[in-house]
């Protein structure tokens, strides 16, 4: 019998749970997972081939004895904690998988890793992870025929269906960690465009989007993530004139986001006092030189219109509202999460959407040509998520590769050799997440 320790049982475990729970019987798999909240965990685990226990990185005598009984460790608690999590495992000699970035920290587990014949695969769910395993396929295929690449970009972004309230002008509901949501792009964005190197500082990002669009599903913006510039290596496209990834919104997303970035709702970087006196009027004032005329002070300050789509979306958010806060301790960012939690929350019946999009431009046999693809991924509901299963599923069939001794890399390393993106993809393929191309002459 092979254990299986997942760690974490929160938005994006759905999936990945219950693959392990279906596919238990066949490959004599127990499967445990550990959560924070014991409840959490049991509610994911209703099944005789796993177990729920309350499992905290920061108990060490405690993690050690968990993660000494694994097999494999699938890790879906916070990036940061990552690197707990894989002390551990060189400790006790366990293999380890997660969907999340690689850190410096990270990194400087290789060496060990690899003298210990162990993996631990990281990027490897959705964004990270989906991404670079299509775009690879895909790159080396165009290699492969003889041509060169010049041009790749690349955006995915988790949205809602359609269907999923039709009322909400932001077209976005939380379908993961909602801190993340919240502070994402802080920092520096960089990327190259025609050969040049790009920098996107975090007061710009909302303001300097790209339009995407997507065959089938119309068009979208796109904006600049984190450090697009290291994967000109990883991905081999050290000749390419652009490379750009990036996150996908409906237009009007990030026109008004801008707004709270620019007013300073996003900082997490100091604590507000008086929170739990504040309003969210009043938490929105806190950032203006007026408690009156909120509203008016917004459109003025920012020059948008006063009865515009952002500040329609602003106020649909409840931030003009005397409804209180509700927190008695809180960053601007967690105030803000808290907040947008009560109207961005999935409710019951609720559908998310995943949206990704690669577009490569390059030259074969003395011609440019340009080749566009896409996945679009539909929840079932509120917890059954589109981002659960693209997320999940991947990290689930790269543990089953791993433990079928069908994966024979080790080291730190993320899915960008053929090793994992061939059988995973095909096998997403399989499960209905399915990589859809157009290939046309350039320019067309």
């Amino acid at each position: 019998m092979k254990n299986i320790l997942v760690l974490g049982a929160g938005r994006s475990s759905s999936a990945l749970i219950s693959y392990f729970i279906k596919n238990a019987p066949a490959n004599d798999w127990h499967l445990t997972v550990g959560d924070f909240s014991l409840q959490a965990a049991k509610e994911k685990t209703q099944h005789s081939t796993a177990k729920a226990i309350e499992f905290n990185i920061e108990n060490t005598e405690n993690s050690r004895s968990v993660i000494r009984q694994a097999d494999v460790v699938v890790s879906l608690v916070p990036a940061s904690l990552h690197p707990k999590v894989a002390a551990v495992c060189l400790q006790e000699g366990k293999h380890l998988i997660t969907a999340s970035y690689v850190s410096d920290e990270m990194k400087s587990f290789d060496t060990e890793a690899k003298a210990k014949g162990l993996l631990f695969l990281n990027e490897s769910g959705l964004d990270p992870g989906i991404d670079h395993m299509s775009a690879m396929q895909v790159i080396n295929r165009i290699k492969q025929e003889g041509g060169e690449v010049y041009s790749f970009e690349s955006f995915t972004g988790g949205l809602i269906a359609p269907s999923t309230d039709p009322d909400n002008p932001w077209r976005y509901k939380f379908t993961w960690n909602p801190r993340n949501v919240v502070v994402a792009g802080q920092g520096t964005a960089k990327f190259l465009q025609d050969g040049l190197f790009k920098y996107i500082p975090y007061q710009q990002l909302f303001t300097r989007t790209t339009p995407v669009l997507v065959p089938g599903l119309g068009e979208y913006d796109g904006y600049a993530n984190r450090d697009s510039l290291k994967y000109v290596e990883v991905y081999g496209l050290q000749q390419c004139k652009t490379i750009v990834r990036g996150t996908l919104r409906n237009h009007g997303y990030c026109q008004a986001w801008n707004l709270l970035v620019q007013l300073g709702c996003c900082d997490d970087t100091f604590m507000m006092e008086g929170i739990d006196k504040l309003t969210h009027r009043g938490f929105i004032a806190s950032f203006l030189g007026t408690d009156k005329n909120v509203e008016d002070e917004i459109a003025n300050r920012f020059g948008v219109a006063r009865q515009g789509e952002e500040m329609r979306r602003l106020s649909w958010s409840g931030f003009f509202s005397d409804e209180k806060v509700g927190l008695a301790h809180a960053t601007p960012a967690q105030a803000l999460e808290h907040i947008l939690n009560k109207k961005w929350k999935l409710n019951p019946g609720d559908k998310d959407l995943i949206v990704m999009w690669h577009r490569f431009r390059f030259l074969h046999n003395g011609k440019m040509s340009e080749t566009q693809a896409w996945l679009t991924a539909t929840g079932e509901d509120e917890t059954h998520t589109a981002m659960a299963k693209t997320v999940g599923l991947p990290l689930a069939i790269a543990t089953k590769l791993l433990l079928q001794n069908k994966i024979r890399s080790r080291g730190v390393l993320i899915p960008v050799t053929d090793e994992f993106y061939n059988p995973i993809l095909k096998e997403l393929n399989q499960l209905g997440v399915e990589l859809r191309e157009t290939t046309v002459p350039a320019g067309n």
